[in-house]
């Protein structure tokens, strides 16, 4: 394979790294080189254009982060794609996969306007998994979007990444924030003032629930109720359970539920118990979804807008902005409170 498939001048005022990504673009489009073919050795164009071996490493690391080229260990680089107006390789990490994510997901590649390519992983709330996601993929994007969940330590892994590439959304921390910028939630501060919008909704019942499993559930959502109820103490009770089995739902008491099984759960049982939801049982769910616009003459919900950070993303993404956004949350009342 020739090494007339790159072109450096000395002359140009473009990063020397640059113009080698530049002239295998061209050689591309040109025709001079197929997916397959083998591409000249790191040492022979260095030799050729006298070029330090880290200046045609930086091309060679940023052509295979966008998934144009690849190597064998032991052989070389090979033409992995002939695409070449895709700037933007993305990688995207998922906790879990479901309807609100699936919103957030839709809202991010349209936002990316094809201007990217963008592959998903999950790691199920697996530090294993996290991990090791992580470090397989290293090297491979040009920017890594994150959502670390609640997993300690996230820096430690993080930090293997180049600082520059990485985002983080939904769920940050000082650590984090310190060093990557994020799309986030604030969800002790996002739960408060829900609630605190909702007062005269709340009015017409005797007691405050939340139903908190721990988990993988943000501890923020427990925060922001407990200083509600902190700051409310003489307008109702407050207690906060794990579960709802084994507990008896009475009237005149409110919900708020972070697990919508434990929603359909309340919904079914102020069915069999006669309850009329909204008045004499109320229900607060999190996370917003389009089905909840209709469940029991509809759900009200504490939710952020999914649909926009996956368009604040997809801006700073392609942008390259470095900023930390926190994303709008709100109550979204409807007849179920």
């Amino acid at each position: 394979m020739p090494s007339s498939l790159f072109a450096v001048s000395s002359e140009s005022g473009v990063p020397k790294y640059k113009q080698l990504i530049n002239s295998l673009y061209h050689s591309i489009e040109n025709g001079d080189v197929t997916i397959g073919d083998q591409l000249p050795s790191i040492n022979a164009i260095c030799k050729e254009f006298k070029l330090s071996r880290d200046t045609v490493l930086v091309a060679f690391n940023e052509l295979k982060a966008r998934g144009v080229i690849s190597s064998v260990p032991g052989k070389g680089y090979y033409l992995e794609s002939n695409i070449t107006q895709l700037k933007h390789n993305i990688f995207l990490l998922f906790e879990e996969f479901n309807v609100f994510k699936e919103i957030l997901y839709n809202s991010f590649l349209e936002s990316l306007q094809g201007q990217a390519t963008v592959d998903i992983y999950f790691h199920h709330f697996n530090e294993r998994v996290f991990k090791e996601l992580i470090e397989n993929n290293n090297g491979k994007y040009t920017s890594y979007v994150i959502m670390p969940a609640k997993f300690k330590d996230v820096y430690s892994v993080l930090k293997q990444l180049p600082q520059e590439k990485v985002y983080i959304l939904d769920q940050t921390n000082l650590t984090l924030k310190k060093h990557y910028p994020a799309v986030y939630q604030n969800f002790k501060k996002d739960v408060f003032e829900a609630l605190s919008s909702g007062i005269d909704l709340l009015k017409k019942y005797k007691k405050v629930y939340m139903v908190y499993p721990g988990g993988k559930e943000p501890e923020g959502q427990l925060l922001g109720f407990k200083k509600f109820a902190e700051q409310f103490a003489g307008e109702w009770e407050f207690d906060v359970i794990p579960s709802l089995k084994g507990h008896t739902i009475n009237k005149l008491e409110a919900y708020i539920v972070p697990n919508d099984i434990d929603m359909v759960s309340l919904v079914k049982e102020a069915n069999a118990n006669q309850f009329k939801i909204g008045e004499e049982l109320g229900i607060i769910s999190y996370n917003d979804t389009p089905l909840k616009e209709i469940v029991a003459s509809g759900i009200t919900t504490i939710s952020t807008d999914f649909k926009e950070m996956g368009e604040l993303l997809a801006r700073m993404v392609l942008g390259g902005e470095k900023k930390l956004i926190q994303n709008k949350c709100e109550l979204i009342r409807r007849g179920s409170l």
